[in-house]
């Protein structure tokens, strides 16, 4: 028997679950938008792969700061808030600076296969080996699910590579993909006086700081600034960094850690459509087949989030106030 208590406390997860996926998927689908507005500033400024992200995160982190600074927030203080923020600004410069790295030693296919389709499992081992759920044959399968899609996706890696190259390539796509799992860990847990917006704000920027000397050391971070350029340094640093790392963060404290890294590969995805249409590539049937099975996949993770299922004694996530 459901007492009117118990009733609405299922309600109230079920109403913060599904906004929580609502604010993931708006992220994954912003997310998207990186590589097209990546490329576009690229062809049009010359800049190398590292200074693009030290400019997205670093152009993303301070339009959140003059937000905040014009809401009038106060500024987070206090050894948890610290913490989180030098976390949040080393392991994104990590990310950037460990994929960028197996870019250049194997290929984009190889880097985005690795990097994307290892991070959901080591976030679903991450919450095992902590308590917060148990892996489970529908988790499993969803997410070989998902690889495969990925992989018609993206495609194999070209040969020839160096075996060398490809062994470092590929334990630096590994790394990237830890960086990443250990992100989304991390940030599920909320943090006092922290909100998602902020955590984006001042952790990005201190990404960036971090992020710049290696941009330094592969080619610069100096280009001809003109009124293209300018435009897509701020649609880089707005939309796929700066709205999209608020709805993720938003959405993070909503659902399973995993979850929220499974609704992040709607990023190649959604790239992999954008260039399609803007940038003339060409996925062909395999690769139009690999985005539908990718697609499946990030609903059937969706559904099963919906559904609640959850390991006994796990906690549920729960709606925290994100202020502006």
């Amino acid at each position: 028997m459901h007492t009117p208590g118990t009733t609405h406390v299922s309600s109230t997860r079920s109403s913060t679950r599904e906004s929580g996926l609502i604010f993931l998927v708006a992220a994954g689908l912003l997310w998207g938008t990186g590589g097209l507005l990546g490329t576009l500033l690229g062809e049009a400024t010359g800049l190398g792969p590292a200074a693009i992200a030290v400019y997205r995160i670093g152009i993303g982190g301070l339009l959140l700061i003059a937000a905040l600074a014009a809401a009038h927030r106060p500024l987070p203080r206090g050894r948890a808030v610290a913490r989180r923020l030098i976390a949040v600004g080393a392991l994104a410069a990590g990310f950037q600076a460990c994929y960028f790295t197996a870019v250049s030693l194997t290929s984009v296919s190889l880097a985005t296969l690795v990097t994307i389709g290892s991070a959901p499992a080591m976030v679903l081992v991450g919450e095992q080996l902590t308590g917060r759920r148990r892996i489970d044959l529908r988790s499993v399968s969803v997410l070989g699910l998902a690889v495969v899609g990925l992989i018609l996706l993206v495609g194999f890696p070209a040969a020839g590579t160096q075996p060398a190259h490809a062994l470092a390539g590929l334990l630096f796509a590994l790394a990237s993909a830890a960086s990443f799992a250990t992100f989304t860990l991390i940030c599920a847990v909320p943090v006092p006086g922290l909100n998602g917006m902020a955590t984006t704000a001042y952790g990005f920027t201190l990404g960036a700081v971090l992020l710049a000397p290696v941009a330094l050391l592969s080619g610069g971070l100096g280009f001809d600034v003109d009124l293209t350029s300018v435009l897509l340094l701020l649609a880089l640093g707005a939309i796929p960094t700066a709205l999209a790392y608020v709805c993720f963060f938003r959405g993070l404290v909503r659902v399973r850690a995993a979850t929220a890294a499974l609704t992040a590969l709607l990023e190649p995805l959604t790239g992999a459509v954008l260039g399609a249409i803007f940038l003339g590539d060409r996925l062909g049937l395999i690769g139009w087949l690999g985005a539908i099975v990718l697609g499946a996949a990030v609903v059937l993770g969706a559904m099963a989030e919906r559904s609640g299922r959850r390991s006994p004694g796990a906690p549920d996530p729960v709606p925290v106030p994100e202020g502006f």
